[in-house]
């Protein structure tokens, strides 16, 4: 996050109030000398007009060669010539005037635009893997399914990161009993600048230790919500979660094919019913068309133990795939749904939530694929990895 080194407390306080994101304040360039030498990740540091000039063009020069993609950020009560030749010298990346407070804001989402183009999202060195939910049929328990998964994937002290990507009727708060005072749809007006700092505020906890990102509370801001904002909150969460599940709709719009582009492992949900199955198996084809790497993919089959005249044989020869993990029936499920009490916490003996818990395992168990291992930069990491599934069709 930047820091603000200002003497003057009512200055440091205004400054911190335009940036819109959080900011540490220090007083002296000896405190921020220390905050510095702790935290390699910030990414701005704005010098307040209280700051001696020659002192802040020394540091900067210094930040310069050190740490390159940290701005240096000047404030001075008056902009001249002198000012601009000193902060051009020093290597100061902005100079703002004390009164152009959305000036300053600006300034440091330019800041972090330039971290992360060299370090990745929010400069973190930390990469999440991203485990997408998907079926392109409703009612096959793909929301339960994902719900349960991040609370298993939990257990062991892992964190965890829910975010519901049906955005016109999106369940999981109201599988949580939460009542989340922000959703996704407050990130629209971020994504110009959007880092960590200022994602983390919309994320609403649950008491059984992950986070949600939950869809919006109106089906229309759906449309409001550009599929680019999806894949850059993606990206970011992976920064700061070991795992990141996400619920999707049960169709392949833009915002749900921009998850697929990022995610690290698909989780196909399928049920023994043949419209279920038909419409799988048209996904399969599609996925298929689309590249997706098929050693990314898991079928899961849900209520396994339906006597429905269907076998898991058939499904995975209709599929042409085997199913990674088979989902027990139980009424138990909807009642603990409907209780707010998801059932891998009410009931982790039971053989749903073991199912469950195997099947966490397994995923935190999945090697990284080979072409992930070939760049240890977060930059190439994504560069590498991603294959642009949006974008496939213009190439």
């Amino acid at each position: 996050m930047p820091i603000i080194v200002e003497p003057v407390a009512t200055n440091a306080e205004m400054f911190s109030a335009a940036l819109g994101v959080r900011s540490r304040l220090a007083a002296s360039l000896d405190e921020l000398k220390r905050t510095l030498s702790e935290d390699v990740n910030e990414y701005a540091v704005i010098l307040g007009p209280s700051v001696d000039l020659e002192a802040a063009a020394a540091l900067a020069d210094t930040l310069r060669v050190t740490r390159p993609a940290t701005s240096v950020i000047l404030i001075r009560r008056r902009v001249d010539t002198s000012v601009l030749a000193e902060a051009l010298r020093s290597g100061m990346r902005e100079v703002v005037e004390e009164r152009d407070l959305a000036g300053l804001g600006e300034a440091v989402l330019r800041a972090g635009q330039v971290w992360e183009a060299v370090h990745g999202p929010a400069g973190s060195s930390q990469i999440g893997r991203q485990i997408t939910v998907f079926s392109p049929k409703g009612g096959v328990g793909k929301t339960t399914l994902a719900v349960n998964l991040a609370l298993g994937l939990a257990r062991d002290g892992k964190e965890v990161c829910l975010v519901d990507l049906d955005l016109g009727f999106g369940d999981v708060a109201i599988t949580l009993q939460l009542f989340p005072a922000r959703t996704l749809a407050d990130a629209i007006p971020l994504e110009a600048g959007l880092g960590i700092d200022s994602l983390e505020p919309l994320l609403t906890p649950h008491r059984d230790g992950i986070n949600t990102l939950v869809a919006p509370v109106q089906p229309d801001a759906r449309d409001s919500i550009p599929a680019s904002l999806v894949a850059k909150v993606l990206r970011i969460l992976k920064t700061r979660f070991d795992f990141v599940v996400v619920d999707t709709a049960p169709s392949f719009d833009e915002h749900v094919l921009q998850a697929i582009d990022e995610t690290d492992e698909l989780l196909l949900i399928t049920t023994l019913d043949v419209p279920t199955l038909k419409n799988v198996k048209i996904a399969v084809e599609t996925l298929d068309l689309l590249n997706f790497p098929r050693n990314q993919r898991h079928l899961i089959l849900n209520r396994a133990d339906d006597k429905v005249g269907l076998s898991a044989d058939k499904v995975e020869s209709t599929l042409g795939m085997p199913i990674s993990a088979s989902i027990p029936t139980s009424p138990q499920v909807a009642s603990s749904t409907n209780s707010g009490e998801p059932i891998f916490v009410s009931l982790p003996r039971h053989a749903v939530s073991k199912a469950i818990a195997a099947l966490a395992d397994d995923l935190q168990a999945v090697p990284v694929i080979p072409e992930l291992e070939e760049s240890s930069e977060r930059s190439g990491h994504a560069a590498t990895r991603k294959r642009g599934l949006l974008r496939r069709n213009g190439r």
